[in-house]
């Protein structure tokens, strides 16, 4: 019997996108999948569409999940997590989008290397969810040192087996950049991050989306590594170089 895998997508004001989103992962080529969209107090109609797509659907491995109110990213993908029933967990921003063979190809791949935590490359998409052909490649594997000063790893496209490593160890603490804290998290708990040079994600950037204010992107990564991982002003600065570096090679 194929294993289970949780699909986790915080949702909050998406309703332009989400429906796209949702389409990307019924497109699957793996079948044995569950979605759930944690609805995190949105002022849109974004509930209202995810209900419609269910209904219209008849999807039942698709659960819309609503938080008491807007709680953030961080809270909203641990809600997941407890509440997922796959042994496999894989998380997908509610504006991007999956190619079709996204979790066969993943999944098979964790297994060929026995792996408790994997992500994969992708390309940079536009508004419309339309590939740039800027394709981001991924090294063949990560630990904690040289994940500090490599963020390549995109939130859409990690995966966890949770017979590896508990879904406690996957809960985001809540800061900015809670994703990277994360990864970063479970890295230093003597993990590693093997990476699938493959393109199979597109990564929207809307023009105003929080991600792509470079200002904020830079106080995001030096409060990580000053504040959250403790590193002196020098270690913080080394790091952050080289993780300026890469981030403009990534765009450019």
């Amino acid at each position: 019997m194929k294993e289970l895998i949780s699909v986790i997508v915080p949702v909050y004001n998406v309703e332009r996108y989400i429906r796209e989103t949702m389409e990307s992962v019924l497109a699957q080529t793996y079948p044995q999948w569950e979605l759930l969209l944690v609805e995190d107090g949105s002022t849109d109609g974004s509930a209202d569409v995810i209900a419609g797509f269910i209904a219209e659907k008849q999807e039942t491995r698709i659960r819309l999940i609503r938080q008491p109110s807007n709680l953030g990213a961080a809270m909203a993908r641990n809600r997941g997590v407890r509440e997922a029933k796959g042994r496999y967990i894989a998380y997908l921003d509610a504006d991007d989008l999956w190619v079709p063979e996204k979790l066969e190809r993943e999944l098979a791949f964790m297994k060929e290397k026995e792996a408790a935590f994997a992500f994969t490359g992708y390309e940079f998409a536009d508004g419309n969810g339309q590939g740039t052909g800027k394709v981001v490649h991924v090294p063949k594997q990560l630990d904690y040192h040289q994940a500090l000063s490599n963020t390549t790893i995109f939130t859409t496209t990690v995966m966890f087996d949770t017979a590896r490593i508990g879904k406690e160890k996957l809960m985001m603490p809540q800061v900015k950049s809670e994703d990277t804290a994360l990864w970063w998290q479970v890295l230093k708990g003597g993990y590693t991050a093997y990476g699938l040079d493959e393109n199979l994600v597109k990564y929207r950037r809307p023009g105003k989306s929080l991600s792509s204010n470079k200002l904020e992107a830079l106080r995001r990564i030096w409060n990580l590594y000053r504040k959250v991982e403790g590193l002196n002003v020098a270690a913080s600065a080394w790091h952050f170089c080289f993780w300026a570096v890469r981030a403009v090679r990534r765009r450019v």
